[in-house]
């Protein structure tokens, strides 16, 4: 199961909504961010997950406004995942660490220029994800919500001290 599924599930337990409801939740608590989420696929995820009968539908609202909540099924699915979530350790695909694998490809120069563009955006992605946790609290989301935005801010400084110290070291000849 995605994880945009699990979001929909979760989100769902607080009690019935229609899409457009479970993706302003989403996006309040800026998921597609840490967690990666289309919100094109919501809808798509809905219906299916009503095929499926992990949602039930309860009110077809004007406008084509479908309103959905989780069945018991939908409950315990969620749960299953939720608890399968927590004791998995998967690695973080990143397709910056193809990049790293031949960095030797490139020259020291290019090297060089790519990683303080590169840091040029992980500064502003850090800056922005610290912008996104206090807009958040104004609008009243959850608190746990906040941790994952702090997950991901902690993932981006990770990188950015990393990359200020990789191209200190290949302006000295350490790297590649």
């Amino acid at each position: 199961m995605s994880s945009t599924r699990v979001l929909i599930l979760g989100t769902l337990l607080d009690g019935p909504l229609h899409g457009y409801e479970v993706r302003r939740r989403l996006e309040l608590w800026g998921a597609a961010h840490w967690a990666n989420v289309a919100y094109g696929s919501i809808y798509h995820g809905l219906a299916k997950m009503a095929d499926e009968g992990l949602l039930a539908v309860v009110e077809h609202g004007k406008g084509g406004k479908t309103v959905y909540e989780v069945t018991d099924e939908g409950r315990e699915e969620f749960r299953r995942q939720l608890l399968t979530y927590w004791w998995e350790i998967k690695p973080i695909v990143d397709p910056f660490q193809v990049a790293l694998t031949f960095m030797d490809r490139l020259g020291p120069a290019d090297l060089v220029n790519v990683m303080e563009a590169r840091l040029a955006q992980l500064r502003a992605a850090v800056s922005s994800t610290e912008r996104a946790l206090q807009a958040k609290l104004a609008f009243d989301a959850p608190r746990h919500v906040d941790e994952c935005i702090r997950l991901a801010n902690a993932q981006l400084r990770s990188q950015l001290d990393w990359i200020e110290g990789a191209i200190g070291r290949v302006e000295s000849g350490e790297l590649p």
